[in-house]
């Protein structure tokens, strides 16, 4: 187990039961630097192990992107790793070729593909996609896109890049999107910091977006198989799109299929151009550096990469006030269930925090340190033991908040008990929510959630790869300060503050519910029910 600046973990959290543990306690030394060309650098110097989690984060994920290109940011997750003018291919100057004559060749398949489309849409054929639909000179492009696959195949060395660290002694190479950041990650001996950084800046300066249009075939078949081909996958899906009616979080990150589909090279170049630009990244380093000769390295290797002048356009579409609430019902091959998800506010919304102690009163401590993600186990909150220890209607019950850079929601969901619909269970979420809108929550409630929230955010400091995750999460949000400030922010916290959150946003106007029945099992679809007269019915509709 590491140590964290002279404490054990066990003292650390034994400091954490204590409302009044000292704050810097909590405060990790975080040296923030900033190249000639804008990039970000932080640097936190530990140096119990001999290695360095290294990572850089671009600000950009699926809200940047928009109808027609959505899925390019997860795309690019996959694009990075696929090497640059020295990495990754045999032959760089037939490869570059091969790319040009690859573009030029999608340029005639999507004139194709454009007909083909508008005899959908009138009804002439049934299906585009169908190979019995395509022209003659369709099939011959086809044909003459594929050989210039296959010869680009035998050209390119596969994870070269991944050889490169393996044999470095790297571990965790990896890369991940979500609708905000674009996270790419790697952990290594503190000695290989240079090959690091001569690595992942030559990627950013000199990439190759080889198999571009395979790739797109690669993200379809990752779509089919962790979301359509999933019970509840499209559902899920349908449920956001309809919670976000215009926000870019609308999207799921994989993207549209028909957007995946048709996105080309220059549009994926023209994106690369603009969010990949040097000050639109942020380094961040944890380990065994010292952060005068890491800021001088930085700046040799990523300092040459030009910034973009134009800067980063900002994303102005904001979700309209929802007039009623919104209900979708649902009948799949899963276990049945009820979400309703209330708007609320982005992570660093001056109400956030009060929202993290209310989603642990309600849903239990939470669990992995990531506050407000979910109930421990066993459970804890107000809803667990409500609805499945007292009332006995679920088998499980929860709430939770996310926050992200443009907006967050506020989640509760119920599980129900055997021989309970979801529509007899839901009246009961609302009736604990109500009790918080009507009488607050207690003083212990508070104390109680507030140490739970202390003890996630030391649990993140345990690890090199923990803190240098927790920064990418508020950077991707705000900026760093932000998770340093958190347990501040969380201790500030009052029950009127607790209260007049419930009470200002999770109305129910502002929801949006989904029912989820197993199939064949039939589904209500109604307003909810009233709960037992035996029951105290909930205080105020919600």
């Amino acid at each position: 187990m590491n140590v964290l600046r002279g404490r054990t973990l066990a003292a650390l959290l034994a400091a954490a039961t204590s409302v009044a543990a000292p704050l810097s306690a909590q405060e990790i030394p975080v040296v923030e630097r900033t190249l000639s060309n804008g990039m970000k650098v932080l640097m936190v110097a530990r140096h119990d192990q001999p290695t360095i989690s290294c990572g850089w984060l671009a600000r950009v994920g699926s809200a940047n992107e928009r109808p027609g290109i959505t899925g390019l940011a997860h795309l690019f997750e996959h694009m990075m790793f696929k090497g640059t003018k020295t990495i990754g291919t045999r032959d760089a100057a037939r490869d570059l070729e091969l790319n040009r004559l690859q573009d030029e060749v999608q340029a005639g398949v999507r004139e194709e593909m454009s007909v083909l489309r508008e005899k959908q849409r009138r009804g002439e054929i049934a299906d585009m996609m169908a190979p019995a639909a395509r022209s003659p000179r369709l099939v011959e492009l086809l044909a003459k896109f594929d050989a210039l696959v296959t010869e680009q195949r035998a050209l390119i060395v596969k994870d070269e890049m991944d050889k490169v660290y393996q044999e470095n002694g790297s571990t965790g190479l990896n890369a991940s999107t979500s609708q905000d950041r674009t996270f790419y990650i790697v952990g290594l001996p503190s000695n290989k910091l240079e090959l690091w950084a001569w690595l992942e800046s030559d990627r950013l300066a000199n990439p190759v977006f080889r198999e571009f249009y395979s790739e797109r075939n690669v993200i379809l078949e990752e779509r089919r198989q962790t979301l359509e081909s999933r019970p509840g996958g499209l559902v899920n899906e349908a449920f956001n799109a309809m919670t976000w009616m215009a926000h870019p979080y609308h999207w799921q990150v994989i993207g549209w299929p028909s957007d995946i589909a048709q996105v080309t090279r220059e549009q994926a170049n023209e994106f690369f151009d603009t969010y990949y630009a040097p000050n639109n990244l942020t380094a961040i380093l944890v380990g065994d550096l010292d952060p005068e000769k890491t800021t001088a390295l930085m700046e040799t290797y990523f300092g040459r990469i030009p910034a973009n002048p134009k800067g980063v356009p900002e994303v102005v579409t904001m979700e309209p006030s929802q007039p009623a609430e919104q209900r979708m019902v649902a009948e799949v091959e899963m276990t049945p269930s009820v979400e309703a998800a209330y708007k609320a506010v982005p992570a660093v919304h001056r109400d956030a925090a009060a929202f993290q102690v209310l989603g642990v009163i309600l849903g239990g401590a939470p669990s992995g340190g990531r506050p407000g993600m979910g109930p421990v186990r066993p459970p804890s909150g107000r809803l667990h033991r409500s609805l499945v220890l007292d009332r006995k209607v679920a088998t499980r019950a929860s709430a939770f908040f996310r926050g992200g850079r443009y907006g967050g929601l506020f989640t509760l969901t119920a599980t129900p008990a055997p021989g309970r619909k979801p529509d007899e269970v839901e009246p009961f979420l609302y009736d604990e929510l109500g009790k918080v809108v009507k009488d607050g929550v207690t003083d212990d409630e508070l104390s109680r959630a507030k140490n739970a929230l202390r003890v996630a955010h030391y649990l993140r400091l345990e690890s090199n790869a923990g803190i240098r995750e927790s920064l990418a999460q508020a950077e991707s949000s705000g900026t760093y300060r932000d998770f340093l400030d958190a347990p501040k922010k969380v201790e500030a916290v009052t029950r009127e503050d607790v209260q007049s959150v419930a009470k200002r946003y999770l109305e129910k106007e502002s929801r949006s519910v989904l029912l989820t029945t197993r199939k064949g099992a039939g589904s209500r679809g109604k307003p909810p029910a009233t709960p037992p007269a035996a029951e105290p019915a909930p205080e105020v509709k919600r």
